[in-house]
């Protein structure tokens, strides 16, 4: 599904986002030049700051604020993926090397605490309490989800109802905030405010079931890391917790036995188990449902182009293949 469309909508706004990254990433450290400008143009779709920009324009704002916004949420979402790789000892991530497997890891979790502390930097410049105290929340929910989602790694127990609470605290929680903002910047009625949040959570937790299905399904030039590294992590994610619960015992065992030791040895016979049991087409009808109740949220608001592309964003959430 392409949303190209959607890039041309807001394309000067994007270009002034982008221009703003450039030179609030910059510091008199080389190290921290060179990592962060690594990290930042390694080819991501920019969805955060999309959704910051859309949710502004879709209540006509007039002021530049949505810039600050979007790069502010960038930069806490680029310091989040510079400590996970960490965590995850991750060596891959879209099509290119991790800047932890280039340049170590002492190296990432420092640049990744610069951008977060240059994001609170410019919520500051903002000048809005309400804008500080979205984002404050935000980055202490995403990171209880880091925390909940290493309490899960390497234990077949895991439920699908904690793995939902592990994605809507450190995938979701980030596009809740991108999309409310741009209500909070507008000066919007509560229900507005409150249908852009709800919009905004259930469209990033579309797109993390759709990642848990193309780490099954696509392949790795697509994907841009390397399938089943969720696995090798020992990461429970819901294609694997249903085929526990719902798939025949011997196919249990053997992804119960892949959770708790990591690893891609049995990569192949964990995959049959995932097919044979229906695990996928489950994933894919969940991440669906929540792009349904991403839509029906958006509706609420007024119409526009800007509103259509909310919706065409929820829409590809679950329908691409990257």
């Amino acid at each position: 599904m392409d949303i190209q469309s959607t890039y041309d909508l807001i394309a000067d706004d994007m270009q002034a986002v982008n221009a703003l990254i450039q030179k609030r990433l910059h510091s008199d450290v080389v190290l921290i030049n060179q990592l962060g400008h690594y990290i930042i143009n390694s080819g991501g779709k920019r969805l955060r700051p999309v959704v910051v920009l859309l949710s502004a324009r879709a209540f006509d704002y007039q002021g530049s604020c949505h810039i600050d916004i979007a790069t502010i949420i960038e930069f806490i979402h680029t310091a989040t993926l510079l400590h996970d790789d960490v965590v995850d000892s991750s060596e891959l991530r879209r099509g290119q090397k991790t800047a932890n497997s280039i340049w170590g890891s002492e190296a990432s979790v420092l640049v990744g605490d610069f951008l977060y502390s240059r994001a609170f930097e410019m919520m500051v410049d903002v000048n809005s309490m309400r804008v500080m105290e979205i984002l404050a929340r935000t980055t202490n929910t995403i990171a209880e989800g880091e925390v909940m989602q290493l309490l899960n790694c390497h234990d077949p127990e895991t439920t699908e109802e904690r793995y939902l609470d592990v994605i809507r605290s450190k995938t979701a929680k980030l596009f809740e905030a991108a999309t409310q903002l741009g209500a909070v910047l507008s000066c919007r009625p509560a229900a507005e405010e409150e249908a852009m949040a709800v919009y905004g959570m259930h469209l990033g937790t579309a797109f993390q079931l759709t990642d848990d299905v193309l780490d099954y399904s696509a392949s790795s030039d697509d994907l841009g890391k390397n399938i089943g590294d969720d696995l090798a992590e020992g990461k429970p994610t819901l294609p694997l917790i249903y085929a526990m619960r719902n798939g025949i015992p011997s196919h249990a065992k053997v992804i119960r036995n892949a959770i708790e030791g990591g690893g891609r040895d049995n990569l192949a016979e964990v995959i049959e188990a995932i097919e044979s049991s229906g695990a996928i087409a489950y994933t894919a009808e969940a991440a669906r449902r929540e792009a349904e109740k991403a839509i029906q949220a958006i509706k609420k608001i007024p119409a526009s182009p800007y509103q259509e592309a909310l919706l065409n964003l929820a829409k590809f959430a679950v329908y691409r293949t990257y």
